[in-house]
């Protein structure tokens, strides 16, 4: 098996709180691995720094075995992590197309000119289009961004990672928020891009199904420490585990 990311004693502390303390572990390339914990466990904590919102205090982190410990977010973003956020971090006045179109047009280093005939945007927007398609949203595409239910916008920012061809996805609860109903069609959107198997996968999710249902790797965080990581059935038989984290979480209920 070979790992596309890496972290070594990874740790970030704000004041004499340490959010993130000393986690070492291996993301499998083109596999789905989760990451679980109560609240304040650390688990965006660590999404900022694997992302590069954060610099550690110490530690290091691997890209393909090379160090990027140092690098920018969007620096990150070229050499192949894309991240999404708890709060959906779209173009609100903008449509959809327009939205994922924009995205499509940062990876090819391609800024907006006001004065270019609409036609040169063509095979972006028809690449949009077929992103669109892939998170069941293609019925929306000239609707307003603002104008889409929060389900939706979660999945408009799904389309947005994609239309940035990262290798990697960080995935930061994108469930939340939703209604019942909503979940089950972001859902398959996530299934969907698992089922393609070509993309690595990094999901922070309290609703445990989920978790059980989609991961090849689960890694459990509490108190800002690496306390367990395994296959989804060895987390379910650590008691460990079940004592600190999922007796009181199995149920899908936030924590």
């Amino acid at each position: 098996m070979s790992f596309i990311l890496e972290t070594k004693e990874l740790t970030i502390a704000f004041g004499g709180h340490v959010a993130v303390d000393h986690i070492s572990v291996r993301i499998p390339e083109k596999q789905f691995t989760s990451v679980i914990g109560p609240n304040g466990a650390g688990k965006t904590t660590f999404f900022n720094l694997l992302s590069g919102q954060l610099q550690p205090t110490e530690g290091e982190i691997f890209l393909r075995g090379e160090p990027i410990t140092k690098l920018r977010p969007t620096k990150r973003t070229r050499k192949g992590i894309g991240r999404s956020f708890q709060m959906t971090n779209v173009f609100p006045n903008l449509t959809v197309l327009e939205n994922v179109r924009l995205a499509v047009q940062s990876r090819n280093r391609v800024r907006f000119q006001m004065f270019r005939h609409f036609s040169s945007y063509k095979e972006f927007e028809r690449e949009a289009m077929e992103l669109l398609e892939q998170v069941l949203l293609r019925e929306k595409a000239h609707s307003l961004a603002s104008n889409l239910a929060h389900g939706e916008k979660r999945k408009l920012e799904i389309a947005m990672l994609l239309a940035l061809e990262t290798d990697i996805l960080l995935l930061d609860e994108p469930t939340a928020g939703m209604s019942i109903e909503e979940v089950p069609a972001i859902l398959d959107v996530i299934r969907s891009i698992k089922e393609r198997g070509d993309r690595t996968i990094v999901l922070i999710e309290h609703k445990m199904d989920m978790i059980l249902d989609l991961s090849d790797q689960v890694l459990v965080l509490f108190h800002g420490e690496l306390l367990a990581e395994g296959s989804p059935e060895e987390i379910m038989q650590n008691t460990t585990v079940q004592s600190a984290y999922l007796g009181g979480l199995y149920d899908g209920s936030s924590a």
